[in-house]
């Protein structure tokens, strides 16, 4: 008799055992093929966040370095008068340099940032409750209040009731990119407008002043020496709540945020600051090669690096994708365990069958069967088991690994989001470079308008079949060798004569 035909009969004669085999060789299955799924999904879900979003890679003054060399400069300085004294410097960004960044490989799109403050000309800002400045013409020259100061190398007093946010393209700003301002009628502002004085205004400045599109207005530099009339291109609405500070300056209300092209911006600070921004931000192809760019960037000998940086904010990125590589790293360690505790688990079943057909093993290896043969029906018997397992676990293994991964995924982006919202209350406000009115301030607003990937797509693919019928035919294999070779080694005298 071959030894496939044994093996059938065997498990006919012991159904009870060749079904609890069964059992667990499928719930060993269902859960590593579950565990494959969920990698592949989380892999799948991984690389699309990266080709939607990307990261950004910021080019703007290193404060830390500035900050450094002046304590070292206050350290070195004999004199205490306050003319003496360290101050930041303006350090403004040459167009030029940021357009050879933006040459590089894997920039996507990019985007430029210059802000100050003016004051409203021959029209109403809507006013803050604790605001006492004044925006007449006379007061921009004489009224100074000790309120915050403008734009990057600006006037530290100054009286203002505007924020002026010079860009270079509205629709791929932080504000308009993350649904904190959407354009309601109009245009928006894009590289063709550089040099233009057009400008996009909030609805409720608009409602105001009974501007609509095609209207006009002027605006006055802080320091009064400059005014520039601007043609209103477009109209938007800003669901942004502004600061604390915003009810003692008008001019850090949201409502008073007037969008232009950069080079409007410049112009109101002067002619200091032509051809140049406060900040470039770089979007990624991928948010992979980040540090490829920053690589590349940093051979360009035009900037200076040691008063510029390079700042990488992946944030979105990383928020994504999180919670995603926390499911992808539980499920592939639920593999490991499951395939080690499931190898001693059927080994253990293994042995205990091995040890109670000592005799039949004796008796055939005493009429001359081979001892490979005796080790190959065992394992043809344990096959028939997880070929059938194969099966069940194929069936069954989507819908477990389904709602495994999104009920893991759920839990993972519960706890991302009250450690973001933890950090936002524990972390302090302000604008962006260039002071309010920069980008920066609207990272927090991009973070949080990103929807969280909440739902992985499960597939079960021939890849992860194939990886766990290996692994499944591995543990089959080692449950059978290890306790039959404990046996076979011994002679078929032996083990008939210590057979009870």
């Amino acid at each position: 008799m071959n030894f496939f035909k044994r093996a059938w009969l065997s498990m006919k004669a012991r159904k009870g055992r060749s079904v609890l085999q069964l059992i667990i060789f499928t719930v060993v299955c269902v859960l590593i093929l579950s565990g494959f799924t969920i990698q592949s999904a989380a892999d799948k879900a991984s690389e699309l966040a990266r080709e939607q979003l990307g990261g950004t890679v910021t080019l703007t003054v290193d404060q830390e370095k500035q900050m450094a060399a002046m304590k070292e400069e206050a350290a070195n300085s004999d004199s205490s008068s306050t003319d003496s004294k360290p101050k930041f410097q303006s350090n403004p960004i040459d167009v030029s340099d940021a357009n050879e960044l933006a040459s590089l490989d894997h920039v996507k799109n990019y985007n430029y940032y210059s802000s100050t403050q003016a004051l409203a000309s021959g029209f109403d800002p809507i006013e803050s409750s604790g605001d006492t400045s004044s925006s007449s013409d006379d007061s921009s020259s004489s009224n100074q209040t000790g309120g915050p100061g403008g734009g990057n190398g600006g006037p530290q007093m100054v009286d203002a009731d505007l924020s002026i946010s010079g860009l270079l393209d509205s629709a791929t700003s932080t504000d308009f990119d993350a649904g904190t301002s959407k354009l309601t009628s109009g245009v928006a502002i894009t590289a063709n407008d550089k040099d233009k004085n057009v400008a996009m205004v909030e609805e409720n400045l608009a409602e105001q002043n009974d501007w609509k599109v095609g209207d006009s207005f002027t605006v006055t530099s802080s320091d009064g020496n400059t005014k520039v009339t601007l043609k209103i291109v477009g109209i938007y609405k800003t669901t942004d709540s502004g600061s604390d500070m915003a009810q003692n300056f008008s001019f850090l209300n949201p409502y008073n945020k007037v969008y232009v092209p950069y080079t409007v911006a410049n112009t109101i600070k002067g002619s200091d600051y032509k051809d140049t921004v406060d900040s470039a931000v770089y979007t990624m192809d991928d948010a992979a090669n980040i540090s490829a760019f920053e690589k590349e960037a940093k051979k360009v000998d035009g900037i200076d690096w040691d008063t510029f940086k390079l700042d990488a904010n992946d944030t979105l990125y990383q928020q994504m994708i999180g919670p995603i590589n926390s499911v992808a790293s539980f499920s592939k360690n639920v593999v490991y365990i499951v395939s080690i505790a499931g190898a001693l688990i059927l080994g253990l079943l293994v042995m205990m069958q091995v040890r109670d057909r000592k005799y039949e093993m004796g008796v055939l290896l005493a009429i001359g069967e081979k001892r490979g043969k005796l080790i190959a029906q065992f394992f043809v018997e344990i096959l028939i088991v997880a070929l059938i397992s194969f099966g069940l676990a194929a069936a069954s293994s989507h819908y477990v690994a389904q709602l495994a991964g999104n009920q893991l995924l759920a839990q993972q982006n519960s706890s991302t989001t009250s450690e973001s919202t933890t950090s936002e209350n524990r972390g302090p406000g302000g604008g962006g470079p260039g002071g309010p009115g920069g980008f920066a301030g609207s990272v927090s607003n991009l973070t949080k308008n990103t929807e969280q990937i909440k739902e992985l797509n499960i597939q079960v693919t021939l890849e992860d079949m194939l990886k766990m019928g290996g692994i499944g035919i591995g543990i089959a294999f080692i449950s059978v060798l290890l306790p039959a070779a404990l046996v076979l080694r011994m002679n078929p005298k032996t083990i008939l004569t210590k057979q009870e």
